[in-house]
């Protein structure tokens, strides 16, 4: 059995067509037919039905794709780490973070990994699909909320991200410790839109407490979220690490009670996938740089207090 057996019986699996299985292999319809029938004769049982000019796979079939699948895994993962050992210090990585996330997580650290990291080069790619995203592979590592559990995916927790809410300074809210998320029905507030993960989250918990939020301004933009609140255009719930690491004096946090709500978020890449330099050092700088906010966002809560 050869490599290039399986490579060509793959292919004939994803186009389930001899004929256009040869052309995207740039050989022809009679090599690939004979690579087959030598790969039958071998393992001594037929991999294809054939019905005039369909075919299907039979349970063999089924069997030999799922674990040619991993073969060309496995060497893929090999090729990865040696490619990663000769260049160590260099190498390309595509981070996918949801929309707006970039704002907390990335704007001061991707300037400080450059730093550390001059040679290594970055991409970093909004998306609301983060997870579907690597398991596609197109991007390398997420960093979402915590997912169901898939086979496919690992996921290191990095944080509890709870939502508080943010008001002008000079608000008749801004007397107040804590809110109780029930009475944000009778409040004016600016949110992100229905589609962004924090709004879904927020939206979640006031549905389970019997009400919906109709904003009166709706943006994808943290900045003008922050610009509308100090304004005194409406309130904001939105992820309290980011908003004491603002440190906006024109802005009060204000703790949400009953619930609070909150989730947590993760790194997430493929479980077959192999972590080069790059996503190895990205990650645990990332997760030195999320210490280090929480320390400093807690030093600010014992100023305050």
């Amino acid at each position: 059995m050869e490599l290039r057996q399986l490579e060509y019986f793959i292919a004939i699996c994803e186009e389930m067509h001899f004929s256009r299985a040869s052309e995207k292999l740039f050989t022809t319809q009679s090599n690939l037919s004979q690579q087959i029938k030598f790969l039958e004769k071998e393992l001594g049982v037929p991999l294809f039905d054939r019905m005039g000019k369909r075919i299907t796979l039979t349970d063999a079939g089924k069997v030999l794709l799922e674990q040619s699948k991993h073969v060309f895994s496995h060497i893929k993962y090999a090729r990865d780490a040696i490619a990663d050992m000769k260049n160590i210090q260099g190498g390309t990585l595509t981070i996918g973070v949801l929309p707006g996330d970039a704002d907390l997580l990335f704007n001061a650290l991707l300037v400080e990994f450059h730093r550390t990291y001059p040679k290594l080069s970055l991409s970093v790619i909004e998306t609301t699909e983060v997870t579907e995203q690597v398991i596609k592979g197109n991007i390398d590592i997420g960093v979402t909320t915590s997912s169901f559990h898939d086979d496919r995916i690992v996921q290191i927790p990095l944080f509890n991200e709870e939502f508080s809410l943010a008001v002008a300074i000079e608000s008749s809210f801004a007397n107040k410790r804590t809110v109780q998320l029930k009475d944000l029905q009778f409040m004016e507030t600016v949110m992100f839109p229905s589609n962004h993960q924090c709004r879904k989250l927020v939206d979640k918990f006031c549905m389970e407490l019997g009400f919906h939020l109709h904003p009166k301004i709706e943006t994808t933009t943290i900045s003008s979220l922050i610009n509308m609140v100090q304004q005194g255009i409406g309130i904001s719930v939105l992820p309290k690490l980011l908003l004491e690491n603002l440190d906006n004096k024109n802005i009060k946090i204000i703790k949400l009670t009953n619930p609070t709500p909150s989730q947590n978020i993760c790194i997430v890449y493929r479980t077959e996938k192999y972590l080069g330099f790059a996503a190895r050092a990205f990650i645990d700088t990332l997760n030195t740089y999320i210490e280090t906010a929480i320390n400093h966002a807690e030093v600010i809560n014992d100023h305050t207090n």
